[in-house]
């Protein structure tokens, strides 16, 4: 009869195929795929009668998962849970030792930050027992978002429309898209002027108005600007002070969750959701050769922007070898916020000598980019920094003030590897100026200029927001912003976030009787309480039963007084062929479509039609975007059914130059394209 092994359970098949590789035959590691127990997805599943008791099934579909579980557990001589360092990682283990009938007093628990075989060990070393408070802080946010999103979601669909959903974060950061949204249409804009002299000594620069007798200077229309001008052209320029002075420009900290989400939107395009996505990939593991398989990446999911000394010490023998010792910088970065989440560490490469480029050829396109990121990062962190000279120079003409300045690049320092600054200017440097001296202008010139409303949110801008609000936790950021879309409560216009009309409607009822949903500052001071029970042990359910006493009231006056609704329709500017009545965009169980606003007396509808800007290689008809009976997308003429031209990829305007049929979007390592000829085989 064989030994028993130790049996360590981890969430996902990725995982357990890594780690088992580091463990050996005496492990058998196998994966719970999420969670095993959760609340019912049919009714609410809180017992608010009897102190919010959670009432937890096990999941549907999770039924062989769990015999293998239990099958596994009885043959094992130890069990260790191994589920993600964090709240929802501590709650799954919990579940699996309620299943498993552990005792989670017991030391059943190990964590680690990263999948490699050192840490792995290391883990396995120093298990501990499940601790409560992460699970308790778990559950208080698992009751609390059922309470908000059952309770108010069949509302909407009974008062708005099906399909609709409210929720504790998902609320609040509507609201603020919709806010920011009605300051844009309200913005009133505003005229201004700027003055710019233009002047050549051994080189051309410029200086630009600021200032008159030493208050400063906001030139309000082109009557006050012709009129300075020409007192500028009458005067004369002398030169008041030259200052030069050397600055430093320090690196930005390794990432956190938040933080590479924005610097993944505004760098390499990235959504959220693909951000966590791909990153997840990395910190499971991915093949690489004469390694087997590698976690790349450390725990992804962190407020934290600690490092360990031990990967200090591999970024300061990496830096030191191939940059040299100047470039070495050796930052310590603390979290401003001391609490829980310090016990992780920022995201940073597992091991730094696995350069980008060097295993480029086994990731895919998408891991490279991100993985590139986060290495590149890292090292700057800990990498000197750059140092700058700068020079102003204050100009003076009848009573005016103007300023030119410049700068040069003394030492690159970590931006060799990673600059934050894709705006800044250009490095500019100004000529030799003394104190007295007179210059002569070349021009001057005055330009109209409008004060601009607030840009639109885009993903990167609304997760920083969301962050400096204290709202939500940056694992939510990512379904947050899917669900707003899902919901059709707003929309994408390029990179902008844009509120529908649907989702000023809900935002509107939502504000008028669940104030403390939609508010900003509440849902941040509940974030706050919610930590606590992590932190401090507060008892999680007088948190749960604190918020419900008010929401309880609010619940039931909004069944009472709101009635029936419907939000605006948004028209499309064509008019029914039929009755000659507006068309508008409609929402229905299988998507979008365009319908007279005339129903039900006319019926007439249509699909929206989306170009893709192709045309068909058969017929010269247009190719657009269509939906298969299943659901499925692809990509067929216009013309049909007298063509029946279809790409199941989307399709550019490119011919193939081996074989000249269409080129489709192909995502794959190393290829952007593919011939749409099948017989073809041509990428690139």
């Amino acid at each position: 009869m064989a030994a028993a092994r130790t049996l360590v359970i981890v969430e996902s098949p990725s995982k357990a195929k890594t780690i088992g590789k580091f463990l050996g035959s005496r492990y058998k590691v196998v994966a719970s795929v999420g969670h095993v127990r959760d609340l019912p997805r049919s009714k609410l599943g809180i017992d608010i009668e009897n102190d919010f008791e959670p009432r937890y099934i096990n999941i549907r579909g999770k039924g062989d998962v769990i015999k293998e579980l239990r099958k596994e557990a009885k043959k094992a001589s130890k069990i260790y849970l191994a589920t993600d360092p964090d709240r929802e990682g501590e709650a799954i283990s919990w579940h699996l030792a309620n299943l498993l009938q552990i005792d989670p007093a017991t030391p059943c628990r190990i964590v680690f930050n990263e999948i490699t075989k050192k840490a792995i060990k290391e883990a396995i070393k120093n298990p501990r027992p499940i601790d409560l408070s992460l699970v308790d802080a778990q559950q208080a946010r698992r009751v609390l978002d059922r309470l908000v999103g059952y309770q108010i979601s069949p509302l909407l669909w009974k008062k708005v429309r099906r399909g609709l959903s409210a929720g504790r974060v998902q609320s609040a950061a509507l609201k603020i898209i919709c806010d920011r949204e009605l300051e844009i249409r309200n913005f009133q804009p505003e005229e201004y002027w700027t003055i710019t002299a233009s002047f050549k000594k051994d080189k051309p620069f410029t200086a630009k108005l600021t200032t008159k007798d030493g208050k400063k200077l906001t030139i309000a229309n082109g009557e006050e600007n012709e009129e300075i001008v020409k007192t500028l052209r009458d005067g004369r320029f002398i030169v008041q002070k030259v200052e030069e002075k050397d600055r430093q420009r320090k690196p930005s900290p390794p990432f956190t969750t938040s933080s590479l989400q924005q610097d993944a939107s505004n760098k390499i395009n990235f959504t959220t959701k693909k951000t966590m996505m791909i990153a997840q990939q990395l910190y499971e593991g991915v093949e690489i050769k004469g390694m087997g398989t590698v976690g790349l990446v450390s725990y992804i999911r962190t407020d934290s922007v600690r490092i360990s000394d031990e990967a200090r010490e591999a970024a300061r023998e990496y830096i030191t070898r191939e940059l040299g010792e100047d470039y070495y910088g050796g930052s310590v970065y603390t979290n401003r916020k001391k609490d829980v989440q310090d016990a992780h560490e920022a995201i940073r490469p597992s091991h730094v000598e696995l350069e980008p480029e060097s295993i480029k050829d086994q990731l895919t396109k998408d891991q490279y980019s991100l993985y590139r990121l986060i290495w590149n990062r890292f090292l700057a962190s800990q990498m000197a920094p750059a140092r700058a000279r700068s020079v102003s120079a204050d100009i003076e003409n009848s009573g005016y003030g103007l300023r030119a300045s410049g700068s040069k690049l003394l030492f690159d320092g970590f931006l060799k590897v990673y600059d934050n600054s894709r705006d800044e200017e250009e490095e500019k440097w100004l000529p030799e100026l003394s104190q007295g001296e007179e210059l002569h202008a070349e021009d001057i010139t005055g330009e109209q200029n409008f004060t601009q409303p607030p840009a639109r949110f885009t993903e990167a801008s609304l997760v920083r927001d969301l962050e400096e609000k204290n709202i939500g936790r940056p694992s939510t950021y990512a379904p947050i912003v899917a669900t707003l879309g899902d919901r059709k409560y707003i929309k994408k216009e390029k990179k902008s976030l844009v509120p529908t009309e649907l989702g000023f409607t809900v935002t509107d009822l939502l504000a008028d009787y669940f104030h403390e949903i939609v508010d900003a500052g509440f849902t941040a001071d509940m974030e706050d309480r919610l930590d606590e029970i992590e932190a401090r042990g507060t008892r999680w359910k007088n948190v749960i039963e604190d918020f419900y006493k008010d929401f309880s009231v609010e619940l039931e006056r909004a069944n009472e007084e709101i009635e029936r609704m419907e939000p605006e329709e948004e028209l499309t500017g064509e008019t029914c062929e039929i009755c000659g009545k507006p068309m508008a965009i409609k929402h229905g169980r299988f998507g979008d479509f365009i319908a007279c606003t005339g129903y039900p007396e006319c019926r007439n509808t249509r699909p929206i039609i989306r170009k893709t800007g192709v045309k068909c290689p058969d017929c010269g008809g247009d190719i657009l975007e269509k939906r298969s009976k299943r659901g499925r997308l692809f990509y067929g003429c216009s013309n049909y059914p007298e063509c029946n031209k279809v790409f199941w990829s989307r399709p550019v305007d490119k011919k193939c130059p081996k074989c000249g049929s269409l080129m489709v979007e192909k995502k794959m390592k190393e290829t952007d394209y593919e011939c749409s000829n099948s017989e073809c085989k041509y990428r690139e």
